[in-house]
């Protein structure tokens, strides 16, 4: 068991070797170039024989007549099951980080910036999705006078987004009413979920004189519809031009792989549902579309506090630095997570 567990640990670290030099090289990896690359400290028949074995058993293949081996789908998943660490960023990355996002405006701004942030970082394809009102709280709820019978309703959520509705009231809205409306309303709603507010509000027309229900009521019912509203999911892509930065792995065409971007419905699958905020990967053929089985995906949660309210990733070629998007990953949905907080 011991020998067999020894061997496994062998095998491992020839295929780690083969993904490393395979991702940095782009070329076919041989026996000779991994036991002069690579302190694996066994003979180069050894390494032959792990490499005949990993072949065997579906890790690595040989993609033509040289002597070279590339990582599979399979080969590349049991490297990332068995990293032991991702690779941590420097602290000039990490101060840039902190310097380009610090300077977000509003929300808007802030994934624009996640977007061209995470491109560069890892010369990836960025897709990074809005949170979603469905998974948000009210933070504010402000109420501003127009005209005498008309007045903007502003919900601003916990992740920084901002709803806007115009009300046309029943009768005149009053200073001293608004004020007192918007007090009451801030109160019972002020860092509550979406589906939680209305049963919260139901009864507040009813601590009004009667005169100034009508008003209530009206700034209630276009509350809880923007409450209710499932404003569609919206996902942010950029760096596509990158893929043309490899045209070895994608044999055939880029097209396939650029269309399945464009589709919003996809990218949605292909980061996972927000629930499950932990770091994916998914290589090759793990990914359900077709046009997308060249590629692999990395994904991870990000939010306010303890809550993911959307997640963040990159899609590039299989042939992937995986430790080190993973880092770079991670690192930039935490810094988006502070930057919501503190908002």
């Amino acid at each position: 068991m011991l020998e067999e567990r020894k061997l496994d640990d062998r095998k491992l670290a020839v295929l780690r070797a083969i993904v490393q030099d395979y991702v940095g090289t782009e070329e076919p990896v041989g026996s000779k170039a991994l036991v002069e690359r690579h302190n694996l400290g066994v003979s180069p028949a050894t390494v032959r024989n792990d490499m005949a074995a990993l072949e065997d058993e579906g890790y690595i293949h040989q993609p033509h007549t040289s002597a070279g081996r590339v990582p599979t789908d399979k080969g590349y998943r049991l490297f990332v099951d068995r990293l032991t660490e991702v690779k941590p960023l420097s602290g000039a990355e990490r101060r840039a980080i902190g310097n380009f996002l610090d300077h977000a405006l509003d929300l808007d701004d802030v994934v624009a910036r996640t977007v061209r942030l995470l491109a560069q970082l890892t010369r990836q394809v960025a897709v990074v999705q809005y949170p979603s009102l469905s998974r948000s709280a009210v933070r504010h709820v402000e109420l501003v006078s127009l005209t005498p019978t008309r007045v903007m309703l502003v919900l601003i959520t916990d992740t920084g987004r901002v709803e806007q509705r115009l009300i046309d009231c029943p009768s005149a809205v009053g200073e001293t009413l608004l004020a007192d409306l918007r007090a009451r309303l801030n109160s019972s709603a002020g860092g509550q979920r979406f589906a939680e507010v209305p049963t919260l509000l139901q009864d507040l027309p009813e601590g009004f004189e009667h005169e100034d229900r009508g008003v209530v009521t009206a700034v209630l019912s276009t509350l809880f519809e923007a409450l209710a509203e499932q404003t569609e999911e919206r996902i942010v892509i950029g760096g596509s031009a990158n893929l043309t930065r490899f045209p070895h792995d994608f044999p055939l065409t880029i097209a396939p792989v650029l269309e399945a971007l464009e589709e919003q419905v996809v990218l949605l699958k292909l980061l996972g549902e927000t629930a499950d905020a932990g770091m994916m990967v998914r290589i090759g053929r793990e990914n359900a579309y077709e046009g997308l089985n060249s590629t692999s995906v990395v994904s991870v949660g990000y939010g306010s506090g303890d809550e993911t309210v959307a997640k963040l990733g990159v899609v590039g070629p299989t042939r992937m630095d995986y430790p080190g998007t993973m880092g770079a990953v991670r690192a930039v949905a935490r810094y988006v997570g502070q930057i919501l907080a503190a908002s």
